[in-house]
């Protein structure tokens, strides 16, 4: 009966095939929760290269990513800029603009006047950094954390941005960071996936994220990222189908390995192998996903610190949670992305409502990582695709304004995973809108990241259509000034 089947397996469509098992749409859904197969299809020269990474000791072994989705306000958070208070309503100087291109939003305004921050801010920690008063948590930790105020981009639209900082490039189809490092590093555990990606939404205007941003591109498919949802499924179709027991699974994926195994033998497709490690590893996560997704043990002392919304699946605070968990059991990459910084209007409002969103859970995970003994070898960044303007898109008024995109200056923050704490690098001008010390470029940034994790981001390329790509594309250089 069995060679039968395998005989049957051959000689008909797979796809077909596999429905007649019953796997249906949901099971075959799991080829997208690979094993790492580092040298699966490469050259001599390629694997070469894949073995003697990491190229040199990291400082980090993993990386949680706090992307802020929409851009929030450098001025409404870490760049504080007095400047604009005094000079609320004037128009922007033709000299500090310059040739700055501006988005179709404001270019055909006829005035451009300067607009301050509606909040307060106040100095803190031994760098005496300046924080706005919507992030008192982030206050409360900023001698653990480093804050780049001079970080630039060469897109203005919020999809290419995006597209840009998670791979290299303002197009489609390449790699993403996570992706890169799961090509590069593998994961650290066998039962999850070396990279996975959380979503939240806030309570601003939001921008959409797409699945481009976490695939693998022209890497093998192994390297995509497994998006966790707020379901009762945390990663779908990984339940058995009702009335199919865990050993009649465990038949099946063999009875299919099998199968596998003749197909590769007839056409050598080492795609075929890899198809056998999807259905492992989805087995395998049946049992390590939702022990993850398990909040139900963590102290009450560690809800408190997140605040109650981590009990709630989906939100920011949940999602910073699980990172930790995820990070904590040897998930390589966590990319969280939250929607809703897009204040081209109402941002004094708004932007509140986003930093009340992130603000605690995102101080928590970096304690909670901490008082582990995490911190040092997780890498933490918090930031968006590009900042805001110093004027006003549109009506300015005393207790209400909105800033268009800028790609020409903005803020992150970084910690852990071996930068220097309790520190601001780079500076810009009196009116926010230009960087007048340590310029820190994406390709920088992106550079900067794969050294921590021990990779130099030259040599870690990968051949395709007859070109060598990498995340940097032909540029960057690592900001050894950000290193401890």
């Amino acid at each position: 009966m069995e060679k039968e089947i395998l005989e049957e397996g051959l000689n008909h469509n797979r796809r077909k095939f596999l429905s007649r098992l019953s796997l249906g749409v949901g099971s075959l859904a799991l080829g997208s929760l690979l094993v790492p197969d580092l040298f699966s299809g490469k050259s001599e020269a390629e694997e070469a290269m894949i073995s003697a990474l990491p190229h040199f000791a990291p400082k980090a072994k993993r990386v949680i990513y706090l992307f802020q989705n929409g851009a929030p306000s450098q001025l409404e958070s870490f760049d504080y800029k007095p400047e604009l208070i005094k000079r609320m309503g004037e128009e922007l100087p033709e000299s500090i603009r310059g040739t700055q291109r501006l988005t179709g939003m404001t270019a055909g305004q006829s005035s451009f006047p300067l607009v301050g921050s509606n909040y307060k801010f106040d100095q803190y920690g031994e760098s005496r950094a300046w924080i706005s008063e919507v992030f008192p948590h982030t206050a409360g930790i900023v001698d653990d954390i480093c804050i780049v105020k001079s970080m630039h981009t060469d897109a203005i639209n919020h999809d290419p941005a995006l597209t840009f900082f998670q791979t290299g490039a303002q197009v489609g189809n390449r790699p993403s960071m996570g992706s890169w490092l799961s090509y590069g590093l593998g994961s650290e555990n066998s039962n999850l996936p070396a990279f996975s990606v959380l979503l939240s939404r806030g309570r601003g205007n939001g921008q959409g994220v797409y699945s481009k941003l976490w695939s693998n591109g022209f890497l093998d498919a192994t390297h995509q990222g497994v998006q966790f949802s707020n379901s009762e499924d945390p990663v779908l179709y990984l339940k058995d189908p009702e009335s199919m027991s865990r050993s009649e699974r465990r038949k099946m994926i063999d009875q299919i390995a099998a199968m596998n195994d003749l197909s590769m033998k007839q056409f050598n497709d080492p795609e075929i192998s890899a198809k056998v490690k999807h259905y492992e590893m989805a087995y395998r996560m049946q049992t390590a996903v939702p022990e993850m997704t398990d909040v139900s043990k963590e102290p009450e002392s560690i809800i408190k610190l997140y605040g109650p919304d981590c009990l709630v699946p989906g939100t920011y605070a949940a999602n910073c949670l699980l990172a930790r968990k995820l990070s904590e059991s040897g998930v390589r990459f966590v990319q969280l992305y939250h929607q809703g910084w897009d204040q081209h209007g109402n941002l004094p409002n708004e932007m509140r409502l986003q930093a009340e969103d992130v603000d605690q859970a995102s101080a928590a995970l970096i304690t909670d990582l901490k008082q582990r003994g995490l911190l040092d070898e997780t890498l933490v960044i918090w930031g968006g695709e590009f900042g805001r303007t110093n004027y006003c898109q549109g009506k300015i008024q005393v207790d209400n304004y909105g800033r268009d995109h800028h790609p020409r200056a903005f803020s992150i923050w970084m910690a852990g995973g071996g930068v220097k704490s309790g520190m601001v690098y780079g500076e810009t001008d009196e009116f926010g809108y230009n960087i007048t010390e340590n310029p820190v470029h994406v390709h920088d940034f992106q550079a900067t990241m794969l050294h921590l994790m021990g990779i130099d981001h030259e040599r870690m390329t990968y051949k395709h259509l007859g070109r060598r790509y990498r995340l940097t594309d032909v540029s960057g250089k690592v900001v050894k000034d950000l290193i401890a």
